[in-house]
């Protein structure tokens, strides 16, 4: 069944006219999401760098940790790009489940966008909420030193040593930061992580990815830092 040519064309006409207003609707919701607040204030406000202390902390109590810093631009106050690199390392021995040992040390990056959420957006402290893209690449070594011998009747043990690994993900951020004294903040963050795709070695899965923290699609994390403006 064809349809008369003047409804084909009335469909036509109220496809664009639809089309048309979501991208004007679009538009105007990017323009009011991105707009600078008009004010003395400069765009370009300075950066700030970071240390985290969860991470090393958790190196001296357990088996697992990191070493992270960041770089975060600050512009007008309002939008917060930031780079962050670190270091993830794990020596985990005798794993209960697996009876493996596991090792590996190994950088990551992240690189994401917050955005300060609080009204009055030039106040020293701040409340925001952002998104991370993060990427490593790995070697592991698997150590198993209990594999039974089904002949002999003893144990033995087996090491795979340099395991190719990676794994990339996605974080959802929300923060706050607090000034101390002059350039110097106080933040903590917690991290909503999910798995976006990985790569595994021969042996199975990785016990730890660097960055991520213990192996599996999706992770809850938090971190405490020392930042400093400038």
């Amino acid at each position: 069944m064809t349809c008369p040519p003047h409804t084909c064309c009335f469909a036509s006409r109220l496809a664009v006219s639809l089309l048309l207003l979501v991208f004007v609707s679009l538009t105007v919701s990017a323009q009011k999401f991105f707009r600078v607040e008009k004010d003395s204030i400069p765009f370009f406000r300075g950066f700030a760098v970071s240390f985290d202390l969860v991470g090393p902390a958790m190196l001296t109590l357990s088996d697992h940790g990191e070493y992270e810093g960041a770089l975060r631009l600050n512009l007008h106050d309002q939008w917060f790009p930031t780079f962050e690199l670190g270091i993830g390392r794990a020596n985990h021995e005798k794993d209960e489940v697996t009876g493996l040992s596991y090792k590996t040390t190994a950088p990551y990056f992240r690189l994401g966008m917050d955005w300060n959420v609080m009204k009055n957006k030039h106040l020293a402290n701040r409340i925001y909420a952002g998104f991370r893209y993060a990427f490593t690449a790995f070697k592991a070594d698997f150590i198993y030193d209990d594999l039974p011998d089904p002949i002999f009747q003893t144990k033995s043990g087996f090491s795979v040593e340099g395991v190719s690994c990676s794994q990339h993900w996605v974080e959802a951020v929300f923060g706050i930061d607090a000034q101390i004294y002059g350039p110097m903040h106080l933040g903590w963050t917690i991290r909503y992580l999910r798995r976006l795709g990985h790569k595994e070695g021969d042996i199975g899965q990785a016990w730890y990815v660097p960055g991520f923290g213990i192996n599996d699609k999706d992770n809850f994390v938090g971190n405490f830092n020392i930042i400093i403006d400038i």
